[in-house]
């Protein structure tokens, strides 16, 4: 931290910080990640938990091995922001401020820090199908994008009632030439369009309810029963019932939204409230991992630009004189230490 605001009552002091971000995901982590090594001193709040932590294998990211799961990997981009100065604490935020001097006052269960920036990497939840169903990641998945790979070949499931699990059903014959829709005995709700659609397509629509499932020894779905009697066998499948963003922080400080319920933002992640940033999946786009850890970086890179102390405007150095030796570097205390510890261990 920078420095502390209290006022020497010898009560403890609220910690203050060029950057916070809420969320400890890839796209908050990436935006630490690069905040601390550009030398501004960087909190992390994170609830725990999150999509990406729900990943029992990690897909689709260069350098990193299959068998890393999702905890694995949220771990070690903790540990890194870190050992580069950062620091990251466990709680959840409640409620953001904004002070009379333009700074940002985030309040949690056990934590109060006052930030010059804000960084939301938040998310959001899938919604969750009513069970019986197989655990997340063998056999019940929710990204297309990360997981149709493992279905080459095999029986897949898609489950909901809108235009998206169509298309995606649709999608998943790139891969497969066995695809049902699962209704879970609800009404279709997607277009007459798309009726036209996957009545074109070699794709099953299933409108009994499941009634029952069965595993195999390693936790994998098998089959799904169904009130039918049928049994159906499946490799996997996807759940499309819609998202719930975690915007709660992003409406308070009256930021705008998106009709998907995204939280609006420019290509560096700004949001319509200065100062306050948004990235990862509560923004519009893609919900990958490298896309998350990539507008994180962006929106790095985009505070960096505002907070760095050099080099002086014109009119600063007219106004203030040039800069002493003395002035630089500008970098804090905390994370000068950081540095050179770095790699000593």
């Amino acid at each position: 931290m920078s420095e502390s605001d209290g006022d020497g009552d010898g009560e403890s002091d609220t910690e203050v910080y060029e950057v916070a971000v809420v969320g400890g995901g890839p796209a908050g982590l990436s935006a630490a990640l690069y905040t601390t090594r550009l030398s501004h001193d960087t909190v992390v709040i994170d609830r725990g938990g999150g999509r990406a932590a729900m990943m029992l294998d990690t897909h689709n990211v260069i350098g990193v091995t299959e068998d890393v799961s999702g905890n694995e990997f949220l771990g070690t981009a903790s540990n890194q922001v870190e050992e580069y100065g950062g620091d990251v604490i466990r709680d959840f935020v409640t409620e953001i401020e904004r002070e009379p001097d333009g700074r940002f006052r985030l309040s949690g269960n056990s934590t109060e820090v006052i930030a010059d920036r804000v960084v939301l990497g938040v998310g959001f939840s899938d919604e969750r199908p009513e069970p019986p169903l197989p655990r997340t990641g063998k056999g019940l998945h929710y990204c297309l994008h990360c997981d149709a790979y493992m279905f080459i070949d095999e029986s897949v499931y898609v489950m909901g009632t809108g235009d998206s699990a169509a298309h995606v059903a649709m999608i998943m014959l790139n891969f497969t030439d066995e695809v049902d829709i699962l209704t879970r005995g609800d009404e279709i709700e997607w277009s007459d369009e798309t009726q036209k659609l996957v009545d074109g397509h070699p794709v099953d629509v299933i409108h009994e309810d499941v009634t029952g499932m069965n595993k195999s020894d390693d936790g994998w779905l098998e089959s799904f029963e169904f009130e039918d009697g049928t049994v159906r066998e499946y490799k996997g499948g996807f759940a499309l019932y819609g998202s719930n963003y975690n915007t709660e922080l992003a409406e308070a400080l009256d930021c705008d939204l998106n009709d998907d319920g995204t939280i609006v933002v420019d290509d560096h992640g700004q949001t319509s409230v200065d100062g306050i940033y948004a990235v990862g999946d509560i923004t519009p786009g893609h919900n990958q991992v490298p896309v998350a850890m990539g507008k994180g970086a962006k929106a790095g890179l985009a505070i960096h630009k505002e907070l760095r102390t050099f080099p002086k405007s014109l009119e600063e150095l007219e106004a203030e004189g040039p800069v002493a030796e003395s002035d630089v570097p500008g970098v804090s205390a905390e994370i000068q230490a950081a540095a050179r510890s770095f790699g000593d261990d």
